[in-house]
C-alpha cells in the first residue's frame, strides 16, 4: 500500500514562508521523481516543483527563485520551502509520486490527500 502524507501547510502572510513536507511509505523513494502540484478553487491542477531521482530539479515559472523543492532519502520525505509566498500562491498542496511499489516492477503515479496553504493579511 502506498501512502503520501502531507503535512506544513497553514494560514501565513503575504512575504512569509512556509516548508511542505511529504512522508512517502510502499515505495521505493530514491528511485522516485517527486513533486507537488497545487489546486486552487476553480483551477486545474497545476506542477509546482519537480525532483529527479538524481536530484535535478524544475520549478513552475511563477515560482521559481521562491520555491525550493528538495528531498531526503533517508527519511522517505520531499521538502517544498515556500518564501516569499503571495496571494496567488492560495491552494491545495499535493504531494506526486512518479514510483514503483514495494512488491512490483511496473512505475506508477501516485498522490497524497492535500494540504492547504493560504497567504492573506
Amino acid at each position: 500500500q502506498v501512502q503520501l502524507v502531507e503535512s506544513g501547510g497553514g494560514l501565513v502572510q503575504p512575504g512569509g514562508s512556509l516548508r511542505l513536507s511529504c512522508v512517502a511509505s510502499g515505495i521505493y523513494f530514491s528511485s522516485s521523481a517527486m513533486g507537488w502540484y497545487r489546486q486552487a478553487p476553480g483551477n486545474q491542477r497545476d506542477l509546482v516543483a519537480v525532483i529527479t531521482s538524481g536530484s535535478s530539479t524544475n520549478y513552475a515559472e511563477s515560482v521559481k527563485g521562491r520555491f525550493t523543492i528538495t528531498r531526503d532519502n533517508a527519511k522517505n520525505t520531499v521538502y517544498l520551502q515556500m518564501d516569499s509566498l503571495k496571494s496567488e500562491d492560495t491552494a491545495v498542496y499535493y504531494c506526486h509520486a512518479d514510483a514503483v511499489q514495494f512488491g512490483t516492477r511496473y512505475r506508477s503515479t501516485y498522490w497524497g490527500q492535500g494540504t492547504q496553504v493560504t497567504v492573506s493579511s
